[in-house]
């Protein structure tokens, strides 16, 4: 068995010639000429293999033919690390090197069922480069594509084009150096799905799906500094499942809104992770993240703003012959002119370029993280008390700041709430589950209480914008804003109210 260690990234076909004329893969050694590589992947009918994260593979080289299984890894900003098992193909499988217990019962009880799924064909160039004394990284492009017949007998094809490099000798550090150094002049994102999975997706018809946030899996005996990096890497996760998939369809400026709400979560949840592990971390990491997601973020917030707006606030509107039907028409128009042209804008904005460069750099910076002797003795479950108590303090000065119900005010306490109810998900392994849980449920009631008023508020401003533009809107803007004002002004009058038991009294931590 061996364990192999790469890192993939994904570019755009025009962007080869550039790459390979980036100094530093045109300084790699070749090894030998490009090859085509046919592979095939095999499973049960039922796709058994498939969930249990196991793939097997024959492949061909010109007259060799290898038999290869690999086992699931978990796979941040493109790097990943899995199990391995090659050995010779000759016509029928032997999986007598394959070690690990459980693939090896699950590869022996179905070897009679392994039928062909689907196939790749790619042409393979293959560097080598060695930046220094004790590292060694292969550098190969992979140019072709996934091929899949169904059992309908529907022919459906996926792009290949890709850079992989595999650490032959080093760090994994040291991949995610050299994709760095790449990805400043080359427009690279780093790519967690495996060409199996991209296999089985086109078989499958699978539509790529927004990615939403993972459950904290820390455990007490983590550093504070080792579960910042787990929890960041699972942020990362998000950030790049979205981001690839909203650049998957930028070019039809056809993005899904939630891909852009998900990437947006994102960057919050690093954004209020970075806040809290702050005392943690080396001097100036947190507050210089933070800066660059926050303008990363910031580049799609009209998207979303405009979609909430027209999803949440217009859509449930009914005008039943109330209003004016001339100016609520007029007012349909200019929504969704204005959402196009702020989708439009999203879509210039996510470039591969600018998101692969940030997810890489900061995925290396979490690699480098140093585990200060502070950090290394600090007991987890105490900072996670010490830090969720000021959060909660906080909250609860901003709630006695908010009394006037001020919609700035409320704002402020809304952040604060979110802060708080991010921080209470990051650490809650960490307590007993039924406290916790009951917590957060109430912190995301008045979380949610507080985020319709701030919608309301932010929908009353673009209306009254829109109407000192077009004075004909008037009507529509007077009659949306009076559709949801007695549910403003009820929660208005008790948000208060019901934020103040979870801001003090007994801590569920």
């Amino acid at each position: 068995m061996s364990h192999e260690i790469e890192l993939k990234l994904a570019l755009a076909r025009r962007t080869l010639p550039a790459l390979r004329r980036h100094p530093l893969v045109a300084a790699a050694e070749k090894c030998g000429n490009a090859v085509t590589l046919d592979n095939t992947y095999y499973d049960t009918p039922r796709l058994q293999l498939k969930a249990r994260k196991v793939a097997v593979r024959t492949r061909r080289q010109g007259r060799l033919m290898l038999q290869t299984v690999k086992c699931a890894a978990v796979s941040s900003g493109g790097l990943s690390q899995r199990p391995e098992w090659e050995t010779p193909w000759t016509g029928g499988f032997d999986f007598g090197a394959v070690n690990d217990p459980g693939a090896a019962r699950l590869l022996e009880r179905h070897r009679d069922e392994l039928v062909p799924v689907f196939t790749t064909r790619f042409r393979r160039e293959t560097r080598r480069l060695v930046p220094q004394e004790g590292v060694s990284i292969l550098l190969m492009i992979d140019t072709g594509a996934v091929h899949v017949r169904t059992p309908e007998g529907v022919e459906r094809e996926a792009e290949i084009c890709e850079l992989e490099l595999e650490l032959e000798s080093g760090r994994p550090q040291d991949l995610l150096d050299l994709a760095c150094a790449l990805a400043r002049d080359l427009p690279l994102m780093p790519a967690d799905l495996s060409k199996a999975e991209r296999g089985y997706r086109l078989f499958l018809g699978t539509p790529l799906a927004p990615v939403r946030a993972e459950s904290s899996v820390i455990t007490a005996g983590l550093n504070v500094v080792e579960a910042f990096r787990s929890l960041a890497l699972a942020c990362v996760r998000q950030w790049q499942g979205n981001a690839a998939a909203a650049l998957a369809h930028a070019d039809a400026h056809d993005i899904h809104p939630d891909f852009i709400h998900q990437l947006r979560v994102s960057q919050r949840r690093l954004r209020a992770l970075l806040k809290l592990f702050a005392p943690a971390l080396p001097e100036n990491f947190a507050g210089t993240w933070n800066a660059q997601l926050r303008d990363n973020a910031n580049r799609f917030g009209d998207a979303r703003d405009l979609d909430v707006f027209h999803t949440e606030l217009l859509a449930p509107v009914q005008p039943e012959g109330l209003a004016d039907d001339a100016a609520m028409s007029a007012l349909i128009d200019t929504v969704q002119q204005a959402r196009n042209a702020a989708r439009r804008f999203a879509s210039d904005n996510l470039d591969m370029a600018t998101q692969g460069r940030l997810l890489l750099d900061f995925t290396a910076a979490l690699h480098r993280l140093p585990v200060n002797s502070l950090a290394e003795a600090a007991d987890l479950r105490a900072f996670a008390r010490l830090r969720l108590s000021r959060l909660r303090k906080r909250a609860r000065r901003l709630a006695e700041a908010a009394a006037k119900l001020e919609p700035t005010r409320l704002h402020a306490l809304r952040i604060a709430f979110k802060q708080l109810r991010y921080a209470a998900e990051f650490f809650a392994p960490l307590f007993a589950e039924r406290p916790t849980t009951r917590y957060l449920e109430r912190v995301v009631q008045a979380q949610t209480a507080l985020g319709f008023l701030q919608d309301v508020d932010i929908a009353h401003q673009r209306l009254g914008e829109w109407t000192r533009a077009n004075p004909a809107l008037a009507p529509a803007a007077a009659f949306v804003l009076g559709w949801h004002a007695p549910r403003y002004a009820r929660l208005r009058r008790r948000v208060l109210d019901e934020c103040a038991p979870l801001l003090g009294g007994r801590k569920p931590w």
